[in-house]
């Protein structure tokens, strides 16, 4: 049984072992690295901010009672950096190896779609590594396409993640 919860920063430590799990797990799939956030950016108040983003929503899904995945709900950015409530953004989006196939990553985009439309956001938008195969089907099946816009540059300095979105609807 899949069940969702939306946190809160007294929900940080929770985050925080999922967070270190899936960038332990799957480094390939981020921007960051674990070792941005071990350390000195291991701390308390640094994951409460993370959790404390002005109009987003964090997501942990549970799989038969156990933590197993995650997803976060960011509003969008106009050219200026300015919020745009006419899109938002799926972030660290992560399922652990044991709840892959279960339809746990199906559940936590359609919680974050359904999140969005009710901000009255037209779009939802994702960056994805270009490698990132696995993603990218699961993204795809979720009615997400490429948009052909260019998504921040890999740390190889050529590449770029794959930007791609959907429209939303909330039925």
């Amino acid at each position: 049984m899949i069940e969702l919860r939306a946190l809160t920063s007294d929900d940080w430590r929770l985050w925080r072992g999922l967070r270190l799990a899936a960038l332990g797990e799957a480094p390939y799939a981020f921007g960051s690295t674990l070792a941005d956030w071990q350390g000195e950016g291991d701390r308390e108040e640094r994951w409460r901010s993370r959790l404390e983003i002005p109009g987003a929503v964090d997501l942990v899904a549970f799989v038969d009672g156990e933590p197993a995945g995650m997803a976060s709900g960011v509003p969008g950015e106009d050219a200026e950096g300015k919020p745009d409530r006419a899109s938002t953004e799926l972030i660290s989006m992560w399922v652990g190896p044991a709840a892959r196939g279960r339809g746990v990553g199906e559940r936590l985009i359609r919680e974050i779609e359904l999140w969005a439309a009710t901000r009255g956001c037209a779009a939802l938008k994702l960056a994805v590594m270009p490698d990132n195969e696995r993603a990218i089907a699961l993204y795809e099946r979720a009615g997400f396409t490429r948009t052909g816009e260019e998504g921040d540059l890999l740390a190889d300095g050529v590449r770029r993640e794959l930007v791609l979105a959907k429209p939303v609807s909330a039925g």
